[in-house]
């Protein structure tokens, strides 16, 4: 992961409402390299997943790659895998709303449904503990009208609640490394990718 170089050239400006073309160009064309090391950034913190077992039969970091292989095995396009991979990745910053981190970063380059899926998948996944631990395992059912509810059911029931398996055979991280490069490269929804374009 590059730091930028601490002499490259700055804006001049102490407020915001000083600044000129010339200081938000410097601040675009360093932006632009800054965004290409997203990929890295988000891997280095789902890294941070490994050997973090929190009681569970696996690590933080297997269950994210046996989410994220259990959905290419079964012919998941790269996004959908990718959201899979990530999907907890915001279990280190968020111990009270994992979703809301990992639905936040992934926000700008997947489609409307699976950003639903990954910011709700915490209540859905609760369906299947809610009830030991004194909570309501039905609390999905407020969304039951939602057009993605059926959708984050399926995430939860196929690869989300099944990814804690010890014996199963999960892909490395160094399969689905090029997946996230090439997904995070493609901003979709940015008012500050919508900025950039709009400038060159």
């Amino acid at each position: 992961m590059s730091h930028q170089d601490a002499s490259a050239p700055r804006a001049k400006f102490r407020a915001m409402d000083e600044g000129t073309a010339e200081d938000w160009s410097v601040i675009a064309t360093q932006f632009g390299a800054f965004a290409k090391d997203l990929p890295d950034r988000v891997l280095a913190h789902l890294r941070l997943l490994d050997g973090d077992f929190g009681g569970f039969p696996i690590d933080r970091m297997q269950h994210s790659l046996q989410t994220a292989t259990r959905a290419m095995r079964d012919g998941r396009d790269e996004e959908y895998v990718v959201m899979a991979l990530l999907h907890d990745v915001g279990d280190t910053l968020g111990s009270y709303n994992h979703p809301d981190i990992a639905a936040a970063i992934l926000k700008p380059f997947i489609s409307e449904e699976n950003h639903w899926i990954v910011a709700h998948h915490g209540i859905f996944q609760g369906y299947y503990f809610f009830h030991h631990i004194g909570g309501d395992r039905d609390m999905r059912e407020q969304y039951r009208d939602h057009p993605h509810f059926a959708a984050c059911e399926e995430f939860c029931a196929k690869y989300d609640q099944t990814a804690f398996d010890p014996d199963y055979d999960s892909e490395p991280l160094s399969v689905f490394e090029p997946m996230v490069r090439r997904v995070l490269a493609r901003p979709r929804r940015s008012v500050y990718a919508d900025a950039g374009e709009a400038a060159e």
